[in-house]
């Protein structure tokens, strides 16, 4: 293949993505078997474009794979999870205690009513709880869907609805910053306009004399249902292309996506970019410092390293509470050896400098990563030399919701190439990247394009939750053949592939990626306001910080009270992940002769770079009176 001519590693490396591209069914099926199957599959990969069922006739359990399959080797008592969050409490929990923890919940959870193929919810926050629960409803072949605990009544409320899920499992509270996440009232919120629902599951954390809200006949106590469960419950032997779970990730119109990720190949998948990418030893402990919430949590805190016989790390809290020197405290106490985590938390460190690292003892660290977004070639200077001391490798992995785990990033598993700051380097072994312009052709090295992967994977998305019609024309309707990634991407003359970020309506707000049609809806959805439109800027912390420009309805006018009901409104739908930098009431927005409202001038009025061409604009006194209205902003804003 062209890219293979002029791909740099050499030796093993270069020899096993040789192969890889050569014959991926073959390689594949031999990465197939290094997790535990019931029955092994008769084919490899159905591919019927765009929908691929992998390792098809295989039967599986994504549970039995993380657990019972250690329990014959040293494993067993070997620490799985080591826990703590923001006040110092602690837990510990070995592969055999997780795994009866497991047996007796899905055990409860069948004797509650659920069954092979229930959709149940989960809101809870990072506790060991979390990944319990998940690899519970994964034994009987439910599929879970975890809603970001950060998130509002509203937002959940929606994923509910969409699922159809008749359980939800939540918490008293979480923690954040030394204050306590009322969780279950907002469950409790979201769950009265959801009648699907039929029990809440309920983790209490705080002291038996404090008060929770439950109802009866619907609501039951965590510890109170373990209680009822048996020792041990037969894993369901499911079908490799059984869904494992649905995540709901923002998109550039309509509602948030339910992505479908399934058993067997995502499991495949978890097992073997989790070697390839971290090269974990059996004596090292890794800690992710993402929310189970999202996606990284979901493959790289639970799934990817279980299946691997890992020792992982689980906080809860924030990273500089109470201190700038909490992270710096837990890996020195910890022995942390692989630490993964984004572009934004590093940015915040850097602010305080070096200072309060030099305070503890890292030279347990062995492997830096990097999740989330792109990472700033200073940024990766800075966390090779401040953090690694200039003697850790630094993974800066690219990938998505949509595709289960990791597709570009070095591979210290394979062999490490050189490596260059702010390149997340190759492709995976058997990932088919390319990038072409608006036409689907191949561009030139050192010419922006749009990132495509030209062939399945095992870890691909299966469809979206009853919207296979979406699913095609999001992904796949562009370009024949080729799953369009939605971000921008540069090859350099040596084959290194360098991320630039979306190329579509949607932000990247502290790793976090947020839709643009979503956070407009909640605005809209605000009596006061007639439109809105959504943009987002640099910030040197959180990648990009959310301006949001509104059109009032008559009768309403521009007021700091009307600004703090809109951005109070947003944050009580979708969240305070999604609340706007700043808010800008304006008469018009920039809109093209067929309505699209044009975001790149709003982009370009609010970080103050060209406005470029306007030829199509409907009404170009929009641009103009807009620009006022922000400059009029900025200078109030500059006299407070």
């Amino acid at each position: 293949m062209e890219e293979g001519k002029k791909f740099y590693p050499t030796g093993a490396y270069a020899d096993l993505r040789k192969k890889a591209l050569e014959d991926p069914e073959g390689f594949w099926a031999n990465e197939a078997r290094n997790i535990p199957w019931f029955r092994q599959w008769d084919r490899t990969l159905n591919w019927e474009e765009p929908f691929a069922k992998w390792f098809e006739g295989g039967l599986t359990n994504a549970s039995y794979a993380c657990l019972d399959a250690h329990l014959d080797s040293h494993t067993r008592n070997k620490v799985a999870y080591y826990w703590e969050d923001e006040f110092g409490n602690t837990r510990t929990l070995s592969y055999l205690q997780l795994w009866a923890e497991v047996n007796r919940l899905a055990s409860a959870l069948r004797m509650a009513g659920v069954k092979k193929g229930d959709i149940v919810m989960i809101y809870l926050p990072m506790i060991p709880e979390l990944p319990v629960s998940m690899l519970a409803l994964a034994r009987l072949g439910a599929p879970h869907s975890i809603v970001f605990s950060g998130f509002s009544s509203q937002a959940l409320a929606d994923r509910i609805t969409d699922t159809g899920a008749k359980m939800l499992i939540t918490a008293d509270f979480g923690l954040r910053r030394g204050k306590y996440i009322p969780l279950k009232v907002i469950a409790d919120q979201a769950v009265r306009t959801c009648p699907t629902i039929r029990n809440v599951v309920v983790v209490r954390r705080g002291p038996a004399e404090q008060e929770v809200d439950m109802e009866e006949g619907r609501d039951v106590y965590y510890h109170d249902l373990l209680k009822n469960g048996d020792a041990f419950i037969e894993p369901e032997k499911v079908e490799s292309a059984h869904p494992l779970y649905i995540l709901y990730t923002s998109g550039t119109t309509g509602k948030p996506k339910g992505i479908v990720h399934s058993t067997g190949g995502y499991m495949v998948f978890c097992k073997s970019t989790f070697k390839w990418v971290f090269d974990p030893r059996p004596e090292w402990i890794y800690w992710c410092t993402a929310d189970i919430g999202w996606v990284t949590g979901h493959t790289y805190i639970v799934y990817a390293p279980l299946v691997s016989g890992t020792t992982s790390f689980m906080f809860e809290g924030s990273p500089d509470y109470p201190s700038i020197e909490r992270w710096w405290e837990l890996i020195e106490r910890y022995g942390i050896n692989i630490f993964y985590t984004s572009p934004t938390a590093l940015r915040m460190f850097m602010r305080f400098g070096e200072d309060p690292i030099r305070k503890h003892d890292l030279r347990s660290l062995r492997l830096l990563g990097s999740v989330g977004e792109p990472i700033n070639p200073e940024v990766w200077e800075w966390y090779f030399k401040a953090i690694g001391g200039e003697r850790c490798p630094i993974v800066d992995t690219w990938w998505q919701t949509e595709t289960g785990g990791v597709l570009i990033s070095p591979a210290p598993g394979c062999g490490l190439v050189p490596l260059k700051p702010g390149s997340a380097t190759f492709p995976l072994p058997g990932i088919d990247v390319g990038i072409v312009d608006d036409q689907g052709k191949p561009v030139q090295d050192g010419t922006r394009g749009l990132l495509v992967i030209r062939r399945p994977w095992p870890g691909m998305l299966m469809t979206l939750h009853q919207d296979p019609k979406r699913y095609t024309e999001v992904y796949w309707s562009r370009f024949k053949g080729m799953y369009l990634a939605g971000d921008y991407a540069i090859r350099d003359g040596e084959g290194y592939l360098w991320l630039l970020g979306r190329a579509d309506e949607t932000l990247k707000v502290a790793g976090h990626r947020l839709g643009t049609a979503e956070i407009e809806s909640a605005a809209v959805s605000m009596h006061f306001v007639a439109e809105a439109a959504v943009v987002g800027v640099p910030d040197q912390v959180k990648g990009e910080e959310i301006v949001l420009f509104a059109i009032l309805r008559q009768g309403n006018n521009p007021s700091p009270e009307l600004r703090k009901k809109l951005s109070d409104g947003i944050r009580t739908l979708i969240g305070p992940i999604a609340v706007p930098k700043e808010i800008h009431f304006v008469g018009k927005l920039p809109k093209t002769r067929s309505g699209k409202i044009m975001r790149r001038i709003l982009k370009a009025l609010a970080t103050g770079t060209g406005i470029g061409d306007v030829s199509t604009l409907e009404d170009a006194t929009s641009v103009e009176e807009i620009k006022r209205t922000y400059e009029e902003m900025k200078a109030m804003m500059a006299q407070k």
